[in-house]
């Protein structure tokens, strides 16, 4: 073309998540069985929608205001329903006004990343969710910055690291936490949460906490939400969904809360942008809006998601007692959401590994396919697993990190098939592993 069209940022934006699902599907139509273990959708996995939920919705789509435009911050009787939520945790107080609604957090995400000065950075968890750390690194156009969650404690965050980014990178903004994390699964305790708060308060920076799985923890771990630890000075979004929760992805429904947003001038200029460009764009899906408060109210909300939550526990176990003890991996009990993450030790991986494949056409896909220079170690042994095996799972790579392995869901619903999966990987792992 005449002039450049492509956006500085545009080699940022990668997605293995759904990437791996192309691969799959090749294999697929040669002949393997896939066990799709990539992607966080728990109605693909086969979660039954109750009848009561399929009923709420289905009245309020018989209601002719589910077909209009809602206010462009959101329908005020939800956004009520929702301050009223968060006022009583008793932290953070807000007011409707300080809650925009949004087509699902990769809406969200990408307004609260790309209306950032290109210059302003946002320091990232590593490994941290793809969608955040390519937005992030696509709106500066260069990699993510990013800070060390611990795989040899529990994937913690470290906090000698952020601070150390944050003292040799005056161009941090603002501190990115995802708690319950995706990919890792682990919960944050409160003193970890009010250290960070304390390290923004301290340089002066913003918070996002991405927080869609606040409601679904367990192994007796408590959920801290930001609203309660934020305290009052350090100006925070929160960003909350009912995507995995309800669970209704394909609602896409997300909504942030702004703690503290009213203090700091360019804090608040800053979420006047984003509320700006929502309104060029109107507004959000109404009809997942209506009948949010309706669906949380409902006496068997809780107690059917505390059956789910009681399951992803019980599979979070079975899949810890699995995989504890193969050499070779790193990898911790899950706490909260619905994923695992498995490190390999630095060093185990080589480029002459392999699995058997049975199937001629089927291998030399899978060896095309790993054969080029740029391809990560763990992408690797993933697509291997994926043609010996039928396991599809993502590179721990894609995921804005260095270390190499594997995320995996605990949303296979059939615990003797749950089972039947994390067996195969684990010999996989050993079988891999001994190729070299």
């Amino acid at each position: 073309m005449r002039t450049d069209i492509v956006h500085i940022g545009a080699g940022e934006l990668t997605y293995e998540i759904r990437n791996i699902v192309n691969v799959g599907m090749k294999l697929q139509a040669l002949g393997v069985r896939v066990n799709w273990e990539n992607i966080g959708d728990p109605v693909a996995k086969g979660e039954i929608i109750p009848g009561w939920m399929k009923d709420i919705v289905a009245g309020a789509a018989q209601e002719d205001a589910s077909y209009g435009y809602s206010p462009t911050k959101g329908v005020l009787t939800t956004r009520e329903y929702i301050t009223r939520e968060t006022n009583a945790l008793g932290g953070a107080q807000i007011t409707p006004e300080d809650i925009i609604f949004f087509n699902g957090l990769g809406d969200a995400i990408s307004k609260i990343f790309g209306f950032l000065k290109r210059t302003a950075r946002v320091i990232v968890p590593t490994p941290s969710y793809t969608t955040h750390s390519s937005a992030e690194a696509a709106h500066a156009g260069d990699r993510p910055v990013t800070y060390i969650l611990d795989p040899k404690n529990n994937w913690y965050p470290d906090l000698g690291d952020i601070e150390n980014h944050i003292k040799y990178n005056p161009a941090v903004a603002g501190i990115l936490i995802i708690n319950p994390d995706n990919p890792t699964g682990a919960v944050y305790p409160e003193h970890i949460l009010r250290a960070i708060v304390e390290i923004a308060e301290k340089n002066d920076l913003f918070i996002i906490c991405d927080e869609v799985y606040q409601n679904m923890v367990y192994n007796g771990t408590k959920s801290v939400p930001l609203a309660t630890v934020i305290g009052t000075k350090v100006p925070a979004i929160s960003m909350r969904g009912l995507s995995k929760e309800m669970p209704w992805p394909g609602g896409r429904c997300g909504w942030i809360e702004v703690y503290n947003g009213h203090d700091d001038p360019l804090f608040e200029k800053y979420i006047n942008s984003i509320f700006n460009a929502k309104m060029v764009e109107v507004c959000s899906t109404t009809l997942p809006q209506l009948v949010l408060p309706k669906i949380k109210s409902h006496p068997e909300y809780n107690n059917y998601l505390n059956e789910r939550i009681s399951r992803y526990e019980k599979y979070s176990n079975i899949a810890y007692d699995i995989l504890k003890d193969v050499k070779g991996i790193l990898v911790n009990r899950t706490n909260g959401a619905f994923y695992m993450s498995a490190a390999f030790e630095e060093g185990l991986l080589t480029d002459t590994q392999s699995l058997p494949i049975e199937n001629n056409e089927v291998r030399l896909t899978v060896e095309n396919m790993v054969s080029g220079p740029d391809v990560s170690l763990d992408k690797r042994f993933v697509y291997y697993l994926l043609g010996s095996t039928g396991v599809c799972v993502v590179p721990l790579s894609s995921f804005a990190t260095s270390l190499q392995g594997f995320r995996i869901t605990l949303l296979e619903r059939n615990e003797e098939e749950f089972i039947k999966i994390f067996k195969t990987i684990a010999t996989a792992i050993k079988q891999y592993l001994a190729s070299a």
